[in-house]
């Protein structure tokens, strides 16, 4: 019975090891995958389908990448959600008397990348895993390649799925690891499709006894014991680190310390509010472009981006850290020169954090210390612009900033001006660093020089004008006597390899010459290895101070970048405390106003309180202003949490713990609900989670059903939020429900606003300007028009609005009938009026139309009106 070769046998056992992996393996300058997984590589890289002979009677499926660009093939695996196991061969084969050993080196998954070309250099890359006991549930979530490691708990109550996911969802992890208990917990959760799907972990690595241990020796430099972490969360931050140890194989020492995030610490905005606001995406297109962080950031390094995203995900919600940034922007904003000098230094830091990563991951190359060397050089002069800052958080972010200087010595003296990538390659330490390397170096150029004169000295002696001496990986050195002059060479030459035109040679003397500059060079390269790991060792010992230089880097840039938005744009300060009022005076939507110009937005004010206007309800008609004003208000709000300026006149902005949005319609096919479900689904959610002092913003609900039902609805929501012993919360409601607009002065903390418009002749402006008082109708059929509907249609919709008009649909007034009727029917308030279809046309109008009276004498006009009534008496 046929047998597998020995190698495809070393091949199997690996992959037994791996089945949940694609594995690359390692076969001199290529990595090669076999049987499965050369099908699905060849299929998801378009790469060509070959097979190997591997001793059964049928060829191994293979197919294979160079090694040299095995980072781009990989990049486009993980992308599509694979697993890479990297096996490399562990000997050389050439030395090797047997089987080449090899070994699986890495394990690289969608959360596990740190490659500086697979990432996107202004967002983190998240690995997340989830455990839950029978009380309190905990996600723990790292990024490999900058050394964050945090944890939260949510205890097991009411809602905790919802708020579980929403924290999923801002996190947008690249992968997500589950324990078999959580994933049961979770199995009827509507994941939203930015979200990867559930891996299961072994249950077993979610409970082992020793994980406080093991904690314990990961981060030694900070006790768990301050962290008052839970089981669960220990066993969920054991199972993330052990699961990093299996598929890096290799010490972590980045991540040094677990941050515990809760909800007092920053403002938990749900999937909708986030959507619908546009923080970091556009909704419709997932752009980019056109979302807040597109406006806000103006940031000069990686770090500074990701910070600032991270500030927009997650606003602050106690007033001193918002004060402390604000008052950072203010000084930026009044210190221009000092800005852009500041500036001009950040654009020279390359990424320090995710460099200090590969150090301690021991994947850094010179290239990367070069990088590093030059950032660290600018440091001192930040400091220098920032130590005299009259201003706490600068002066705090300041004193973090560590100089460097005798790791930029270092640097400097050790690493070459322009080195390779490869550390196995040489040239990359610097003339003068090592003595014996520069004896080395300078042996192998004085023999170059040697094999230089001896060139010249054998064309001279044997007259061969062409004869060269040349070298390759293959042969070494040789002598190069092309055909046509093959008489002249002297006996003394040894035929080495024959060509097609030529003959090369080898000496005694240029053997020895051979032995010695191989030797130095070999010597040499191996010696730069041995440095360089030196170094490498050294700044391995500095990855500490190197994350918090980078934290407080990031944290300058960011408020950097703030500043510069407000002073660009007209931003003011906002004052902010805890007084419950909302007040923003000529208020503009940062992101609108950015795609037109200041002097084409229209601005607006806006008040909120906790008294007498909690609930502004806000009519008019559609595409007239009432959506973008309400969302400015929200993102008004938002940018004040993160420390930003705003764009107003003036804003006094109350501290609110939660946003809420409810704007715009959408369905949701593939969990089966409909536009009204997904309405009801979100304002659900609102009604459960906000408290009286969360900020709400509500836009048509109850326009996805019936009249009569959307507009019960409608007014029950108001009625429960108005309600102060209920929720009194401070809410923006938009509707096209006028007969809310009664509810001003029937219940308390209820306010009319409407858009202004101005109607001219069939057509309507949209002022986009909001003032006090409610809006008598839509205008529908006029939006309609500029939308471009058939002019037949539109004239059709204008009788049937006058007939229902004139059927006096809301007898007397629908308000008046529900506050004196609370339980009236649909049935008891009927508003079907029916239409009668359009007249046939009549010869009688048709004659009178087509009549040219200016033209007729008295005696003509007579004989056709008596010709006319003749007509309508035959009828009759």
């Amino acid at each position: 019975m046929a047998e597998l070769t020995p190698m495809m046998q070393q091949y199997m056992r690996t992959k037994e090891e791996y089945k949940d992996c694609i594995l690359m393996y390692r076969l001199g300058d290529f990595y090669e995958m076999f049987f499965d997984d050369a099908l699905v590589a060849s299929k998801e890289l378009e790469i060509t389908l070959t097979g190997r002979d591997c001793g059964l009677e049928e060829r191994a499926p293979m197919c294979g990448v160079p090694f040299h660009a095995v980072d781009g093939y990989v990049n486009r695996l993980i992308e599509k959600g694979y697993k890479v196991a990297i096996c490399e061969q562990m000997t050389d084969p050439a030395e090797s008397k047997g089987l080449v050993e090899r070994e699986v080196l890495r394990v690289i998954t969608p959360g596990t990348v740190i490659e500086t070309a697979m990432l996107d250099e202004k967002k983190n890359n998240y690995l997340a895993f989830l455990h839950s006991d029978r009380d309190v549930a905990a996600m723990a979530w790292s990024d490999l390649s900058t050394g964050e490691f945090s944890v939260r708990t949510f205890a097991i109550a009411d809602g905790w799925e919802n708020l579980f996911v929403n924290e999923l969802f801002c996190l947008q992890p690249a992968e997500i690891q589950a324990s078999p208990y959580m994933a049961e917990r979770l199995k009827n959760i509507e994941w939203p499709r930015q979200i990867p799907a559930l891996h299961i972990a072994p249950e077993e690595d979610f409970t082992d006894p020793e994980a406080r241990k093991a904690l314990e020796k990961q981060f030694g430099r900070q006790p768990l014991e301050e962290l008052n972490l839970s089981d669960a969360a220990i066993q969920c931050c054991w199972a993330m680190l052990h699961y990093l140890y299996q598929t890096q194989k290799r010490s972590l020492k980045h991540f040094g310390r677990i941050s515990v995030q809760g909800d007092q610490s920053y403002m938990v905005l749900d999937m909708a509010t986030r959507r619908n606001l546009e923080l970091t995406e556009t909704m419709r297109s997932q752009n980019r472009r056109g979302s807040l962080l597109w406006l806000l950031d103006k940031t000069q390094t990686a770090m500074g981006a990701r910070c600032l995203r991270g500030w927009i995900e997650h606003p602050l919600i106690q007033q001193k850290p918002i004060l402390e940034r604000l008052d950072a922007v203010e000084w930026f904003t009044e210190n221009l020169m000092l800005q852009d000098e500041l500036s001009a230094y950040l654009k020279k830091i390359y990424d320090i954090e995710r460099l200090a990563a590969r150090i301690a991951y021991g994947s850094v190359n010179a290239r990367d210390c070069l990088a590093l060397s030059q950032s660290l050089a600018v440091l001192p002069e930040i400091i220098s612009l920032l130590q005299e800052a009259p201003v706490t958080l600068i002066q705090t972010l300041c004193g973090r900033i560590d100089p460097f200087t005798e790791v930029t010595d270092l640097l400097n003296s050790a690493i070459a001006p322009e080195p390779p990538i490869s550390v196995r390659e040489g040239k990359m330490i610097a003339p003068g660093y090592n003595e014996e390397l520069d004896e080395l170096r300078a042996a192998s150029a004085h023999g170059k020089e040697w094999i230089a004169a001896l060139e010249a000295s054998e064309r001279e002696e044997t007259g061969i004008k062409n004869l060269k001496i040349g070298f390759n990986k293959v042969f070494g050195y040789y002598i190069e006597v092309t055909k046509s002059n093959l008489a002249q060479v002297p006996y003394r030459y040894v035929r080495k390899q024959t060509l097609a035109n030529a003959e090369r040679y080898i000496t005694q003397e240029l053997k020895e010459m051979e032995e010695t500059i191989l030797g130095a060079e070999e010597k040499s390269v191996r010696l730069e290895y041995v440095l360089f790991t030196g170094v490498r060792d050294y700044l391995n010992e500095q990855v500490p101070r190197f994350q918090q230089t980078a934290k407080a880097l990031a944290a300058i840039d960011a408020l950097c970048s703030l500043a510069q938005v407000a002073r660009e744009n007209g931003y003011v300060k906002p004052d902010i405390d805890e007084s419950g009022v909302l007040d923003i005076k000529r208020g503009r939507h940062p992101v609108v106003e950015k795609t037109l110009s200041r002097q084409q937005f229209v601005p607006n004010d806006a008040y909120l309180d906790q008294d007498e206007g909690r609930l502004a309800i806000i009519t008019g008609p559609n595409m007239a202003g009432k959506s973008t004003f309400m969302r400015q208000v929200a993102l008004i709000v938002l940018m004040a949490h993160i420390g930003s300026f705003v764009p107003a006149k003036q804003a006094h902005i109350c501290l609110v713990d939660r946003i809420f949005t409810r704007v715009g319609a959408s369905d949701d096919l593939a969990a089966g609900q409909s536009t009204f479900m997904v309405e009801m689904h979100e304002m659900a959610e609102i009604l459960a989670q906000a408290t009286s002092r969360s900020l709400l913003i509500l836009d048509e609900i109850g326009r996805g059903t019936s009249t009569f039902d959307g507009l019960s609805i409608a007014w029950a929501v108001v009625e429960h939020i108005c309600d102060d012993q209920i929720l009194g919360a401070k809410t923006l409601f938009a509707t096209h429900y006028h007969e809310l607009t009664e509810l001003e002065g029937r219940l308390p903390g209820v306010k009319n606003y409407c858009v202004t418009v101005r109607e001219h002749g069939e057509d309507i402006i949209f002022l986009r300007r909001i003032k006090r008082g409610g809006a008598d109708r839509s205008f529908g059929i006029q939006v309609a028009r500029l939308a471009g509907l058939p002019e037949d249609v539109l004239k059709r919709a204008r009788q049937i609005l006058k007939r229902l008009e004139e059927a006096d649909i809301n007898n007397g007034s629908i308000g008046a009938n529900i506050l004196a009727a609370p339980g009236a029917s649909s049935a008891q308030i009927d508003l079907f009026v029916p239409v009668q279809a359009a007249p046939e046309s009549n010869p009688v109008v048709e004659q009178l139309r087509d009549m040219d009276i200016g033209n007729m004498t008295p005696v003509e006009a007579i004989g056709v009106l008596y010709d006319l009534q003749q007509q309508v008496l035959e009828k009759e």
